[in-house]
């Protein structure tokens, strides 16, 4: 789970700051029901500012900005019965 102050910093704050660097992508990992998503968004050069590309849960798979397949669920340790 996300604190209300991270999650707002990291979905509002850092992501209008990042892209007014111009940095053209942005991927912010959290943890939701006991599990990593990963929200990623893309630059859009006329506007200046982030496009959603994708929420990824289970398997990350991307091409941009490198080709990367990464299962999500290998990334906790395993539950104890």
């Amino acid at each position: 789970m996300v604190s209300l102050e991270s999650a707002h910093r990291d979905r509002t704050v850092k992501l209008r700051k990042y892209a007014e660097a111009g940095i053209p992508h942005y991927w912010c990992v959290e943890y939701e029901a006991g599990a990593p998503v990963v929200h990623v968004y893309e630059l859009d050069a006329p506007t200046s500012a982030y496009a959603p590309a994708g929420i990824f849960r289970d398997i990350l798979k991307r091409r941009v900005p490198f080709e990367i397949s990464l299962d999500l669920t290998r990334l906790l340790p395993p539950r104890k019965n």
